[in-house]
């Protein structure tokens, strides 16, 4: 037999269970890559993963045991460096003494002043295991790990110390060693449930020896799906709270079961976000919903042991879970106790940046950024915007930081605020402003729900854009400790997607002289302008809007962003044009002509007189008839007819170009007739830069 199943399994104690999935899936597609380098597998061998909290492990199909013979080519010296006068260089001479050959055996690869000098030679193919453990471990050191960990009296470090190596190939055990042990055929199954040690007979009985023998299901994604059947079943009309953390509970166990649990109603008064986020946070348990999302008193818990009388584990998951709640209603209680705006002072001790000073001085800022944001956007959707409620939703939206709640679960800032403030009778606008001004939370997450919301939601956004940027933390790769991406996309978003009329320019430069104090370089603003628009292109591409037209509207940097979506719209309605692509690509030739030509931006004169030419007169006449239409058509934001109407420039443009002559002998002349294309330009881009779409 020539070729069967590879399985490679690494026996740890408890691996940190977020990633644990990933941490399976990179390890086996790591060593399958190098099997398939090293011709031992082909590229599209199937590859089958495990993960459970005590191992990482994966099969290979189709695996040779014996390499294919290896062909090994060296490039030696270019022909040309090689030869002289027919006579071989001394550089050919080196090259066939370094590969043990004489120069006759070399050959030649490549063609003309590419050919060089090669030699070539065959390697009969090598044994699986003398390869496969280097694989391996090149494999373990590659996979993702904040820390390491070392044990015993050797130097190896991995996530978890390593107590077992099991490498399979179909029946027989391969010899080699990984992180200094010995591979074999036995693993360890459930540390309660199953055989201390399971040994597996054959590479392709792994999954099935393992759960019939060891009581594990060490698939993670069958894990998974028997673990949200599960909590399904056991849920019943309810409906559960958080679907997202099956992927972490999987991580935890090795063969679940679920159970149901209750605790003391009288628990229901404290906000169901405290006691959901204990539950979830802290004791991994499952919320349950009623048909209006209100809280039950009854949650879900995944055990890692399945049994047939799961009482006692039932009760002490409950006896935790009640010690859980009541720290939270006593933090609840006591908050209530004072009044948030009593808290608004105290901010004062809390630093927000050592360079940007405490959340007292961050909230001043963000009071009068919200204000002014408010005063410029006077009115929405028909009704005036509140620049009183505006300013106390600012005054009041980072006082829940110093509260004994928020300071033991974070993640609850805003919320809890919005509670205090409904508290203490605060306006109903206010209470959720103060939650609202974090949204988005994350990327599609639902944005404020009301315009004073959004007010201070922006000013936050850009405070901190502004702040951060200016002290120099700019993103970097997939680094962004302080949010500002998603700080950028919140803007993105709340006023394109509410249709928000403020000019970005001017929000940030309000933004950026909060910090005038600071010294921030100059070209703050600016710098953060391309920031927002670059979030505003990936987040227009996530809408499926067409690459070339994204261009097509971002190349004239528009400030008002809740008008860009319309502004595409008429892009595609544009182009379907039959005069669009000929315009396009007319629009294409102008800016290379006024690349070369064009003098300084400002004010464009086009001399009648010097108009000399029936097709320049022509298209200057068109272009005076329709400069007005077109601003009219801009100002009542009907970009769709605007772009429209750039059709009737198609036949005076062409015979513009059939006839005339730009670059005329006569330099007034040659002058005039790039005045009149630029001015045809800057028409013609007045909503978009068509020149940008593509053929």
């Amino acid at each position: 037999m020539n070729h069967a199943t590879l399985l490679v399994e690494l026996l740890t104690e408890e691996l940190p269970a977020r990633g644990l999935r990933e941490l399976g899936v990179r390890f086996g597609r790591s060593v399958a890559e190098a099997l398939a380098k090293a011709g031992f597998s082909a590229a599209d061998t199937p590859v089958r993963t495990y993960a459970t909290p005590r191992r990482i492990a994966f099969t290979v199909d189709a695996v040779a045991r014996i390499q294919a013979e290896q062909t090994i080519e060296r490039k030696g010296p270019s022909v040309a460096a090689a030869w002289k006068d027919g006579e071989p260089t001394p550089a050919l001479t080196g090259f066939a003494r370094s590969c043990g050959v004489s120069i006759e055996s070399l050959g030649r690869a490549g063609e003309g002043k590419t050919e060089t000098m090669v030699f070539r030679s065959t390697r009969a193919g090598e044994v699986l295991e003398a390869h496969l453990p280097a694989m391996v471990e090149t494999a373990l050191a590659g996979l993702p790990a904040h820390k390491l960990m070392r044990w015993g009296n050797g130097d190896t470090e991995f996530i978890r110390p390593v107590h077992g190596l099991m490498m399979l190939w179909g029946n027989e055990t391969l010899a080699g060693s990984v992180m200094g042990l010995v591979a074999g055929r036995t693993t360890r199954g459930h540390r309660f449930l199953g055989e201390g040690v399971v040994t597996i007979d054959h590479a392709d009985s792994y999954a099935d020896t393992l759960r019939r023998r060891g009581k594990v299901t060490a698939d993670f994604a069958e894990r998974a799906a028997l673990i949200k059947d599960a909590l399904e079943a056991a849920a019943g009309d309810a409906s559960l709270a958080d679907a997202s953390l099956i992927e972490e509970v999987t991580a935890l166990v090795e063969e679940p079961a679920v159970y149901e649990g209750r605790f003391d109603p009288a628990f229901l008064q404290v906000p169901q976000e405290c006691l959901m986020l204990t539950m979830k946070a802290n004791q991994k348990y499952f919320p349950l919903l009623d048909a209006e999302a209100r809280l039950l008193d009854r949650f879900l818990i995944v055990s890692n042991m399945p049994i047939a009388a799961p009482a006692n584990i039932v009760r002490g998951n409950e006896r935790v879970l009640r010690a859980r709640l009541s720290d939270a209603r006593f933090f609840f209680d006591q908050d209530r106790r004072h009044r948030l705006d009593s808290r608004v002072e105290r901010l004062a001790s809390v630093v927000h940046h050592n360079k940007l000073g405490t959340q007292r001085d961050r909230t001043a800022r963000i009071v009068n950024l919200a204000t002014s944001i408010a005063r410029a956007l006077a009115t929405h959707a028909g009704d005036p915007v509140d620049e009183a409620l505006v300013a106390r939703a600012a005054l009041l939206c980072k006082a829940d930081l110093v509260t004994g709640m928020v300071g033991e679960f974070p993640e609850l800032q805003g919320t809890m605020g919005m509670y205090y403030a409904r508290h203490d009778g605060e306006p109903e606008a206010v209470c959720d402003a103060i939650e609202a001004h974090y949204r988005p939370r994350g990327a599609g997450a639902a944005l404020p729900g009301h315009v004073v919301g959004d007010c201070v939601a922006l000013a936050d956004k850009l405070d901190t854009m502004a702040g951060i940027h200016g002290i120099g933390l700019i993103p970097s790769g997939d680094k962004d400790p302080f949010g500002l991406r998603r700080a950028a996309l919140g803007v993105v978003r709340i006023l394109v997607e509410h249709r928000l009329d403020l000019d970005l320019d001017a929000l940030l430069t309000l933004a950026c002289d909060s910090f005038e104090d600071r010294g921030f370089a100059p070209t703050l603003a600016a710098d953060l302008r391309v920031f927002v628009l670059e979030r505003l292109r990936s987040w227009l591409r996530d809408q499926n809007h067409l690459p070339d037209e994204i261009d097509a509207v971002l190349a004239l940097a528009p400030t008002r962003l809740h008008t860009v979506p319309s502004i595409l719209d008429a892009v595609r309605n544009f182009r379907q044009l039959p005069e669009a692509e000929a315009l396009a690509a007319a629009n294409k030739r102008i800016s290379n002509i006024l690349r070369k030509s064009a003098p300084a931006a400002g004010a464009v004169t086009v001399a009648t007189a010097h108009l000399h030419e029936a097709e320049e007169r022509a298209l200057f006449e068109r272009l005076l008839a329709l400069e007005p239409v077109l601003e009219q058509d801009l100002q009542a934001g009907h970009f769709g007819p605007a772009l429209q109407r750039l059709s009737a420039l198609r036949e005076p443009v062409d015979a513009f170009f059939d006839k005339v002559l730009v670059n005329a002998t006569d330099e007034q002349v040659r002058a005039n007739r790039i005045a009149l294309l630029l001015r045809l330009n800057r028409l013609m881009n007045r909503v978009a830069d068509i020149s940008r779409l593509a053929a």
